[in-house]
């Protein structure tokens, strides 16, 4: 909320905090008469609360846009942040009414995953001049590098299940998803060595062309490394928990530096042509 407050404040001042504001105080006063009314007839009041506080952010959210027109890429990233906060506290509290749902507490990681990637590119778009922007590496390599998100996403996905099946996902009688872990180790394990092999690829390419993405896609590479090493350890170790947590987080690291490996294929067209101007001496 502070972010996004401080971005539209540096885009449209006052006129643009102030609204947002009104929205999140009415949001709020709604959300608790929500909340009241839910519990007083019995019923939930968590769940309809947190409804109506991400309908009051999307609300907002549509607002600012359109009457702010400067870094609109910026405040779209920070209401997405914003309103998937708040979208977190939903999925979060039907993961506690379903008794801890595997499928969900899933999929309330991959939405962390998620919010992961969108807050690194408010952080890579807010270090980057605004404008147009053009390609700054060979179709192939641009081709092959979103060929490496698609592997990236499924070896997440696989990873996801797998640890939905192990003995972390929750607590001793939470129903499982009914796969079988072991298998499903080594089916996630497939998609992660392709990806580490494409990642060479690129990397050896970047280097070799002296690309921009050179420095990032490097970086995801040697957390990828230390990723598959923690992966094979915990399978081998019986899966201590401390262990399943490093790999959790380590696949939140790898999808942020490969975000950054991404927005650093292109680059802004004005800052291309000034470097491309001639210069007059006396």
């Amino acid at each position: 909320l502070i972010v996004l407050l401080l971005a539209l404040s540096a885009a449209g001042g006052r006129r643009a905090v102030v609204p947002a504001l009104v929205f999140a105080v009415g949001g709020v006063v709604v959300a608790i008469g929500a909340y009241v009314a839910f519990t007083a007839a019995g019923a939930s009041g968590a769940v309809p609360m947190s409804v109506v506080l991400l309908a009051a952010v999307i609300a907002g959210a549509i607002y600012s846009l359109v009457k702010t027109p400067v870094r609109r890429d910026l405040l779209t990233l920070a209401w997405i942040v914003m309103a998937g906060v708040m979208a977190q506290a939903v999925v979060g509290g039907s993961a506690v009414l379903t008794g801890l749902n595997p499928f969900i507490v899933g999929f309330h990681y991959a939405s962390s995953l998620l919010l992961v990637c969108v807050t690194t590119a408010f952080l890579v778009r807010l270090r980057t001049a605004p404008g147009p922007r053009e390609l700054a590496v060979p179709k192939w390599y641009l081709i092959l590098a979103h060929v490496t998100s698609l592997v990236l996403a499924l070896t997440i996905a696989f990873g996801i299940l797998t640890t939905g099946n192990g003995p972390h996902s929750g607590d001793a009688a939470v129903v499982r998803t009914g796969f079988d872990a072991s298998v499903l180790a080594h089916v996630h394990s497939w998609p992660g060595y392709t990806l580490m092999a494409l990642a060479v690829v690129l990397v050896a390419a970047a280097w070799a062309l002296r690309l921009p993405t050179r420095g990032w896609v490097s970086a995801f590479t040697l957390v990828l490394v230390v990723q598959i090493a923690v992966g094979v350890w915990q399978a081998n170790a019986a899966l201590p928990p401390l262990l399943v947590g490093i790999h959790m987080l380590l696949a939140a690291l790898s999808a942020a530096a490969y975000v950054v490996t991404i927005f650093a294929m292109k680059r802004p067209v004005a800052a291309q042509a000034a470097r491309e101007e001639p210069v007059l001496t006396a």
